[in-house]
């Protein structure tokens, strides 16, 4: 195995460990990690139509009605007619459902914290930093 395919790995298996942590975090909400993900999109963009939410979750629209269903099903969300197209639903987080966001976003940040606590500080703002060339760099 290469050293390429090796670093591969580990920062799959470093992802799929931190997604595991979580799903933990969610599931006290009973909330899945693609509705999860929807929230967050709702919340931070109150009034977007359910194909952009689709677009930012890189999901099909008909799966992003299916996890918008059950985000509106616990009352996280609502939808409302688009004010500039009437033919367009928008989507909008409901009071319960910014308090789930902030409450999941808070427990995201301790469990990223729990999960990077291994690392020495100097060892965390290196990974930060290069993660984040990948990220913005290398899309």
């Amino acid at each position: 195995m290469s050293q390429v395919e090796s670093t591969g790995e580990l920062l799959m298996n470093a992802a799929k460990g931190l997604r595991r942590s979580y799903a933990r975090v969610l599931a006290e909400w009973d909330v899945t990690l693609g509705q999860g993900r929807a929230l967050r999109v709702v919340s931070t963009t109150p009034g977007v139509r359910i194909s952009s939410v689709a677009d930012v979750l890189g999901i099909a629209p008909r799966s992003a009605t299916e996890v918008i269903d059950g985000l509106e099903a616990r009352g996280l969300v609502s939808r409302a007619a688009d004010p500039h197209d009437r033919r367009a639903t928008s989507v909008l987080p409901t009071q319960e459902g910014l308090r789930v966001h902030r409450l999941i976003a808070e427990a995201r940040e301790r469990a990223t914290v729990e999960y990077l606590s291994r690392l020495v500080p100097e060892d965390h703002e290196e990974l930060r930093r290069l993660l984040g060339l990948l990220v913005h760099d290398g899309a």
